[in-house]
């Protein structure tokens, strides 16, 4: 099987390009040499056919060949959007997410959230992010990286990002009486999935997500993590479109 890497700039037939540089240490890592094959893609829709030209010691330049129109993308927008978990659990389930298809995450902080970040320090976690993003849409065979957008508060997120006349399905999940089992075929066309962090939602959050438009879901009886929960919803949703 072919190399898959990610490039960030447009790609076209006969465009010749420097590597970035973590692509290129993945040629280098597999010793690739001129001549060899690899397949790129630039988030824009189907995969590039591609050969080696030079192998520097820091460098790789390569020649994109021909476009493949293959479309592995889920077909409709699945986003989800969660109090983050402690470090390990946000970047496996930003991972995983990826490898099921999201097409967006949007990290978020709230009352109960464990991972308390700002200022810099948010902006270097969100890069790390994108680049675990990255890294599961070459493995998985995606042709398109999910958005991982900046860190947002959770009542800051709510006031600023919801149109009342989106045709979204808007689902929260909640571990409170009166939240109806999720029903993934309630979710077959876009969908924004809220889930909280280690401790759920506070009951005022939850009230707020309700007023936008969110509809309080249950996956059962029992507890998940917060890493595991909203992974649950998109596999229930990704695996049966």
């Amino acid at each position: 099987m072919s190399l898959r890497l990610f490039v960030e700039s447009p790609l076209a037939a006969g465009l010749e390009l420097a590597l970035p540089e973590d692509a290129a240490r993945h040629v280098q890592v597999r010793r690739l040499q001129p001549g060899h094959a690899l397949c790129l893609f630039d988030g824009r829709g189907g995969e590039w056919h591609a050969e080696v030209l030079r192998m520097g010691k820091r460098d790789v330049e390569v020649r994109v060949v021909t476009h493949e129109a293959i479309e592995r993308e889920l077909p409709f927008a699945l986003e989800i959007a969660l109090g983050m978990p402690t470090n390990e659990r946000m970047d496996a389930l930003v991972e995983k997410a990826t490898e099921l298809g999201v097409a967006a995450i949007q990290p978020l902080q709230s009352e109960r959230s464990v991972l308390r970040l700002d200022g810099e320090r948010a902006t270097r976690k969100v890069v790390h992010w994108r680049g675990v993003a990255i890294a599961a849409s070459e493995q998985s065979g995606r042709t398109r990286v999910p958005r991982i957008a900046d860190v947002l508060s959770l009542r800051d997120w709510l006031a600023r990002a919801h149109d009342a006349g989106s045709a979204e399905a808007r689902f929260v999940l909640s571990l409170r009486d009166g939240a109806r089992p999720f029903d993934p075929a309630a979710a077959r066309e876009a969908a924004l999935v809220l889930s909280g962090p280690e401790g759920g939602l506070s009951e005022g959050e939850e009230a707020l997500a309700t007023a936008a438009g969110y509809t309080p879901v249950s996956l059962g009886a029992r507890t998940l993590r917060a890493d595991t929960a909203p992974l649950a919803v998109l596999a229930a949703i990704a695996l049966n479109p």
